[in-house]
This record gives C-alpha cells, structure tokens and sequence, in this order.
C-alpha cells in the first residue's frame, strides 16, 4: 500500500486546517480531510488508535491512485517526543511541514477549541492554565475529552525543542516552516513557497476562503448528549440505528455557531509574553528569524 511523502506536524491552531485545504486542491496532492493521529505512542487520547491497516487504507483510494504527492495532516505530532522518530522509520525522509504562530495566541486558540468540543472544562483561560487536576501525569482525565494532550496549554506552545528533534530527524533542508504571521498576510506567496518544497507545480491557484473560524456551541447539554451517543459503547450501536451519521452532523452543525473570539485579558497577554519570551528567543536563534516582536 501507499504510504504518506510528507506530513503537516502541526502545531495546533497555527493554520494548518487552511493549509491542507488549499493543498488539497491542487491537482498533484492528495490529503485526507481525518488528522489520523497514528504516530506518536507518547500522545494522550481516550479514542481507539488505528491500526497500520486501517491507517494505509485511507491512502489506498481512488483519488489517492493517480495523485504525485499523498500526505497527511496530525497537529500533535510536533508536540510528541516519539512521533519524528516513528514517521522516519515508517516512511523514510520524507518531507515535513511545520507551522508556527505566536505561541499567547495559540495558547488562547486552542483553549477556545477545547471548550468547543468539550474537553476543557474550565472557561477561563487563567484558571485553565493554573489548574492541575487534569494537567499532570497520572491525574483526571476529562471525561469527553479526545485529545488529553492538548490540554497541556504551556508545553504545546514551547517549540523549539519540537522543531530541533524534526530537524535533527530528516534533516533542515526537509522541513518546511511556515509561520501564521506570513500566512494570514500573503497566503498566496506561502501557498506558492509550500509547492515548491514539495516539488510540484506552483503556478496552481487555489481558492483562498477563511477555514475553521473561531467556533463556539450553541448548547452543551446536546454536545455532550451527542458525545456520549458516540463514544459510549453500549450506546454507539443504538445511535447510529436511530441517528443516521448525515443528521448527527446536521445536528453538530445546527448546534455551531460563528463568533469572533473576544480579546485576551491585557494582563494575563502580557504574563504569556513574558513567560514565553525566553522561549521564542530559543526559536528565533533556531529559525535564524526574528520573531521578538510575539513578546511585545
């Protein structure tokens, strides 16, 4: 079976989803539209993990046939310790792209998305990012939560040690960096840049639309009813006799809505700032690219 040549690693909430968007458009690409989440055995999820059969299965399609370059997109491979080890020897040298935003903003992003899909409890950024019952090893598990790892607010945002093990892994002249700043301001120069490290024509336009906006739900009691349909296996069979699929994702959609995430509280920006500064100093010296001004 065909396996992936190149990946999006992540990180979570920098752009990616819009990434494999506009790749996915391109004639010579095919990326499926699932985060398959297979590598990394480090990585904390309460979902079933797939097997290396029903991984390459959705790279053994129709679509994929024809197509000069597969890959996949899994945002929390580059916060694992194991993945870039497990992808190099599962697949080769393969190409890596990795995208990177502001960490303060990330942070914020991310904890927004958590409570959307009901694995953070905690409304208040602050609060979340103090809590420790959830946050440790060995501690509580959130109990609708599919991603345990993205609760880890701090550590996600902390990249250069993540960047450095895949550059050390397939090499820099292998790994892609994207940062979100170029991104949201010329997407079509970022687009063109990423074709080129993956060896495929550049002169390809795709459409360029606002992907996975800033999301929240309208009511928690039918998100979480219809979390534990799915995920409860003494009810999953019922549900999905009694819920067709395409109306549990009316439902989901029905029960979203689109709002502009309000601005971060001043003081606790200017905190994040300062905790992360080390930090980003760290990444500017690996990247060989001034990025101060995520701290001002």
């Amino acid at each position: 079976m065909r396996k992936p040549d190149f990946f999006i690693v992540g990180a979570p909430k920098c752009g990616t989803t819009a990434m494999r968007y506009y790749l996915s458009q391109h004639p010579d690409i095919f990326l499926p539209e699932k985060e398959m989440d297979f590598f990394g055995d480090d990585l904390l999820f309460t979902h079933p993990r797939y097997t290396i059969e029903q991984y390459l299965a959705h790279f053994d399609t129709p679509e994929a046939k024809f197509r000069r370059r597969v890959g996949e997109k899994s945002v929390f491979y580059l916060y694992s310790k194991r993945a870039a080890y497990e992808i190099r020897d599962f697949a080769g040298a393969v190409d890596i792209i990795i995208m990177l935003r502001n960490p303060v903003d990330m942070l914020y992003s991310l904890h927004s998305h958590m409570l959307r899909t009901g694995g953070e409890e905690i409304e208040d950024l602050r609060a979340a990012l103090e809590d420790k019952s959830i946050r440790k090893p060995g501690a509580r598990r959130p109990r609708k939560e599919l991603i345990i790892s993205g609760l880890f607010y701090m550590e996600v945002g902390k990249y250069t040690d993540q960047v450095k093990r895949y550059f050390d892994r397939f090499r820099r002249e292998k790994v892609h960096i994207i940062i979100y700043d170029d991104l949201k301001r010329d997407a079509a120069s970022v687009y063109q840049e990423t074709l080129c490290f993956l060896n495929i024509n550049d002169r390809f336009q795709p459409r360029f639309e606002v992907v996975n906006a800033n999301k929240q739900v309208r009511s928690k009691t039918l998100r979480s009813l219809l979390w534990t349909l799915q995920s409860n296996p003494l009810t999953r069979s019922l549900a999905r006799a009694t819920v067709p699929r395409p109306l549990r994702r009316e439902l989901l959609q029905l029960n979203t809505k689109y709002v502009s995430r309000p601005a971060m509280d001043p003081e606790l920006r200017v905190e994040l700032q300062r905790k992360f500064h080390p930090e980003v100093q760290r990444l500017s010296e690996l990247l060989g690219r001034d990025l101060s001004h995520w701290c001002r």
